[in-house]
């Protein structure tokens, strides 16, 4: 609807996580390399974990994508309110293997499906998002996984990706198992001021801004967003997509600092007692 009136190419700010538009932070680059390093090193279990908005979800997609050129085969769990059987059954299908009701079966076309492929040369790996809402059977079924291994590396890599509540379910006692099999852990933070203004004008440049980013959004505004988003991206989206909208709605080329402030109203990012701010309804 807009972009035509900014001269984009597509919309800078889609919440959807795209790999595309990838804003590659030191520590987005240090998670990206650990999952990607676990996997083709084949050191069985690596976690991920990282504040709701901060792109974890877009990091698996990323993972995924250079997996997929690897020739590495995985299962994506994605829904993680299920039972251990359901779990079980959900990885295999993703896996195309043949539908089987017993555990005892699943668990056998498994293990001959990653020996199969191990003996290939090819890594398999199992990536599970939302691990928070997964239940403590569940958990210990993947632990269990770990255990399918040769004498010399782990036939199944997991990826454990989830909010910080993860990181206390795996510091509890009857989890303590799993916890000493994690090879490698790694956590995603929020956007510093500095790089919330970077991750805003990469993603207009690459939507087609050719240099007018700065125009689009003048330091004032950059910072406005940072101080309602706090720097978490999904939020920066968020805002500066709907702020994005107003402007064109107002004809105008430039978003203000005012606009930004009304977005925030709109969407209850600003403080209760924040003086002079009218909430809107749009």
């Amino acid at each position: 609807m807009y972009r035509k009136h900014f001269g984009l190419a597509r919309n800078p700010f889609d919440i959807t996580p795209d790999p595309y538009f990838l804003f590659p932070t030191p520590k987005h680059n240090e998670a990206l390399a650990s999952l990607y390093y676990g996997v083709q090193r084949q050191m069985g279990f690596v976690v991920l974990t990282g504040e709701v908005g901060t792109g974890k979800t877009l990091m698996l997609r990323c993972v995924m994508e250079l997996l997929s050129r690897c020739h590495t085969e995985f299962a994506y769990v994605f829904n993680t309110m299920l039972s251990p059987i359901e779990f079980l059954q959900y990885v295999t299908g993703d896996f195309g293997l043949p539908a089987v009701e017993s555990k005892g079966q699943l668990l056998v076309q498994l293990n001959r499906f990653l020996i199969e492929r191990h003996q290939r040369g090819l890594a398999t790996a199992l990536i599970v998002d939302e691990g928070q809402l997964l239940t403590w059977e569940v958990l210990e079924e993947i632990r269990l996984l770990t255990n399918l291994e040769n004498s010399r590396k782990k036939l199944l890599q997991i990826l454990l990706v989830g909010q910080p509540e993860l990181e206390q379910k795996l510091e509890s006692v009857e989890l303590r198992q799993l916890k000493q099999r994690i090879a490698l852990r790694c956590r995603l933070e929020s956007l510093t001021l500095p790089e919330t203004a970077q991750y805003i004008y990469r993603r207009l440049h690459l939507a087609g801004a050719n240099g007018r980013g700065r125009t689009l959004f003048p330091e004032d505004s950059i910072g406005s967003v940072f101080e309602h988003s706090k720097g978490v991206p999904r939020l920066v989206n968020t805002i500066c997509e709907n702020a994005l909208i107003a402007a064109y709605g107002r004809q105008l080329n430039t978003v203000s600092k005012e606009i930004i402030q009304e977005i925030a109203a709109d969407f209850h990012l600003l403080p209760m007692d924040a003086p002079g701010v009218e909430v809107t309804t749009r």
